[in-house]
């Protein structure tokens, strides 16, 4: 996408960008969004199943993908009404796309859930949603999903279909056909779970509008071109696929290739094969590619754009790209509240910018730095809360109006919990989070999740769990322990196991520290980040390490 003058010229007195209007908003459905694109190019691959060479591939053209995709509503309809919940438990499989907009033609909400939660993660996204159905994978690393799902359906009596994922198409093709309902731009389309401070995962709703705007926009800026390729190994239960690859590339009237997983082999004989052009990448796994010895192995010069987000990309990431890859990169910033991305940096930006910062405001989309307790707006430079309002906020989190109160306030303005600064011509850093926030490799882990189950271990009085730097994983997990006592402290093995259990992977504690106390403040705190600096100056060592 072109700068606007706006882009180019603005020069500001304080940290707030006004949002940028000379673009119209489309007020669309999901629905008429894949049906715009196949009215437009019928016969462009429009979705590609993403799978090793030398198995046999699905592939969907647009109007293929229309028909199939009203066939799913119809199916949805004989067993849900309009505006329930669905459930969706799978690793990346073209029914995901299926089943998305296959719900959004039927104003059915879909739920998405992580495939690598197990049975007590499932139960809380399914009891929390209200979900009366789920479509489920036959497993996943190992893990029986059925008889997890139907286990969780003992304790949940509103849940009354539970369909193995693999039937979608066979459910789609006996399917009567019907008056599909009426779907309006600002209905509910999805909930996204994502956790909280308090440690209690909250289901953000999407609308329609939002989401289509959203990676419109995004995929616009970042270099997707008309017809691209967007070769996507990012999980499907997460914005970055479902919306920036499973609608971005509708958007953009682009083929979306859908990696069955994440493994640089897959994605580079993927880029080859299909002749990807675009992609959506966090920083490790552009390392990964840039570190993988067979890489010469594969034609990859038809890749040439690459967005990336969850951790703003180093000044030498940039430069080995463009220099080994001929790509270019464009970091951008959101989150899951916010329905995606909120801003980017543009292609042909300074390497300073692209390396320093996350770019500025996408269209309609006015972003300030707030002071956190009196809400006013900052002085240039100067750190403090980044404020988004703009049609892509979320409607709310789901059943939880305290929750929606305290990040959405009445005049629009979402509370993001991430500190940053903003420059004259509105360019942001970001320089910490309010949130007690954890990244690793791209995923958001909130440690009040992981507290709460590791309490329940005997022979735990307290645990504190924190991010520590690591050189790949950006930050990882570090569980420090304070036992009930001391002489006779949890075996780290046993905990790590019991995490395991009962919590995804990514999420379990590879580091394990045990303490005699906490450090607190005067009025009861405690004091994380001098249990980070213990870590990093080796005051504390670790008990084990995974």
């Amino acid at each position: 996408m072109a700068k606007t003058q706006a882009y180019l010229s603005t020069l500001l007195t304080e940290s707030y960008w006004p949002a940028e209007t000379s673009r119209q908003l489309l007020d669309w459905t999901l629905g008429r969004a894949l049906r715009e694109a196949a009215t437009v190019a019928p016969d462009r691959p429009a979705l590609v199943e993403g799978l090793a060479d030398g198995l046999a591939a699905r592939r969907w053209s647009y109007a293929e993908l229309v028909a199939a995709s009203e066939r799913v509503a119809f199916a949805l309809l004989e067993r849900f009404q309009s505006g329930e919940r669905v459930a969706v438990w799978a690793p990346n499989v073209p029914e995901w796309q299926l089943l998305f907009y296959g719900c959004a033609m039927a104003g059915i909400v879909m739920v998405t859930v992580n495939p690598a939660y197990k049975a007590r993660e499932l139960h809380y996204v399914l009891e929390r949603s209200c979900a009366v159905g789920l479509f489920v994978a036959g497993g996943y690393r190992g893990y029986d999903m059925p008889g997890a799902a139907r286990e969780v359906a003992q304790r949940l009596p509103g849940l009354r279909h539970i369909l193995a994922i693999t039937e979608v198409e066979a459910l789609a093709l006996k399917a009567v056909p019907r008056d599909l309902p009426p779907v309006e731009p600002l209905d509910v389309c999805v909930i996204m779970f994502t956790s909280g401070t308090t440690g209690a995962q909250k289901g953000v709703m999407f609308h329609h509008r939002g989401i289509v705007n959203m990676a419109n926009f995004t995929q616009e800026r970042g270099g997707l071109g008309e017809g691209g390729v967007f070769v996507n190994p990012m999980p499907m239960f997460h914005i970055g696929a479902l919306g920036h690859a499973a609608v971005g590339a509708v958007m953009r009237r682009a083929t979306h290739v859908l990696a069955a997983e994440w493994a640089p082999e897959l994605y580079m004989s993927l880029v080859e094969r299909e002749g990807g052009t675009y992609s959506l990448l966090v920083p490790t796994m552009i390392e990964a590619l840039l570190a993988h010895p067979d890489r010469s192995k594969y034609r990859l010069e038809t890749l040439k754009n690459l967005v990336s987000g969850a951790a703003v990309v180093e000044a030498g990431l940039i430069r080995r790209t463009d220099a080994e890859l001929g790509c270019s990169i464009a970091n951008i910033f959101g989150q899951t509240e916010m329905q995606g991305v909120v801003t980017g940096v543009f292609p042909d930006d300074s390497p300073q910018d692209q390396a320093e910062t996350i770019g500025q405001a996408m269209p309609h989309v006015a972003v300030k730095i707030a002071d956190p307790v009196t809400g006013s707006i900052l002085p240039l430079g100067q750190p403090g809360e980044i404020c988004v309002r703009g049609y892509l906020t979320m409607v709310g989190y789901f059943g939880m109006p305290e929750e929606t109160a305290k990040t959405l306030k009445p005049d629009g303005w979402l509370h993001s919990g991430d500190l940053g600064t903003m420059d004259a011509r509105g360019f942001l850093r970001i320089t910490g989070r309010i949130k007690d926030l954890i990244i690793r490799g791209g995923e958001n882990i909130y440690p009040r999740e992981i507290e709460n189950l590791l309490r329940e271990y005997p022979g735990v009085a307290d645990v504190a769990v924190v991010g520590v730097p690591d050189p790949y994983w950006g930050e990882q997990v570090a569980a420090v322990i304070l036992p009930a006592a001391a002489a006779n402290p949890p075996d780290p093995a046993r905990l790590h196991a019991f995490c395991r259990e009962q919590l995804a992977g990514y999420k379990t504690p590879r580091l394990w520290y045990f303490v005699d106390a906490f450090p607190w403040t005067e009025t009861g705190k405690l004091q994380k980040f001098k249990l980070v600096d213990s870590i990093g100056t080796g005051a504390y060592q670790p008990a084990a390490r995974f």
